[in-house]
């Protein structure tokens, strides 16, 4: 461990993760630069990565690429008949509702139990992210795609055909706190 570092305390740690809110009420006219977004896929990447097979995607989707990207998924949507008209129609456009869309994919892997790892490691990947994000302000909201398997996505993203997609992360400047919801006290077995 690198001891030159000076890590924050527990209660400091505690309290970003439990400020940490799903929203998407944000400034719709203020970009994210990309620079940010490149600064929090990287500690992404600083999540357990078994075997060290660095299975993390990412594709970043502003303007207009927004629409391009909903109308992939609704391609695909079609192609795999998921989903009605209305829900289709709504796939078109909901990228738009946030300055920035990232794409995160995980890389497929030959060894199922490094496949499921991979997986894992993405999802682990996605919570450094969005802890990243909310230290400086940005409003998140981890979207599961309609399908993880989209091949016109992948393409449009430029990630492998094989790629699994594990979320769409909507994001955007803050405007707002948002409300901690009510969750159920921990439960822990202990056995000695």
């Amino acid at each position: 461990m690198d001891t030159d570092v000076a890590l924050p305390t527990y209660e400091a740690f505690a309290a970003l993760v439990t400020h940490r809110r799903t929203s998407m009420v944000v400034d719709q006219d203020r970009p994210v630069p990309r620079e940010l977004i490149d600064e929090l896929c990287q500690l992404a990447m600083w999540a357990p990565n078994h075997k060290r097979t660095w299975p993390w995607r990412f594709a970043s989707f502003t303007g207009e690429s927004r629409d391009q990207l909903g109308s992939a998924m609704v391609d695909d949507m079609v192609a795999a008949g998921f989903g009605d008209e209305g829900k289709r129609a709504k796939t078109l456009t909901k990228y738009a509702r946030t300055p920035t869309v990232l794409v995160v994919g995980s890389a497929a892997h030959d060894n199922t139990m490094l496949h499921t790892e991979n997986r894992d490691a993405v999802a682990a990947g996605i919570q450094n992210l969005l802890l990243g994000a909310t230290t400086v302000g940005l409003a998140t909201f981890w979207s599961t795609p309609a399908l993880t398997h989209a091949p016109s996505v992948l393409d449009l993203c430029g990630f492998e055909a094989d790629t699994q997609l594990v979320g769409m992360i909507y994001m955007g400047w803050a405007t707002q706190g948002c409300a901690a919801p009510e969750r159920p006290p921990v439960d822990v077995r202990h056995l000695d």
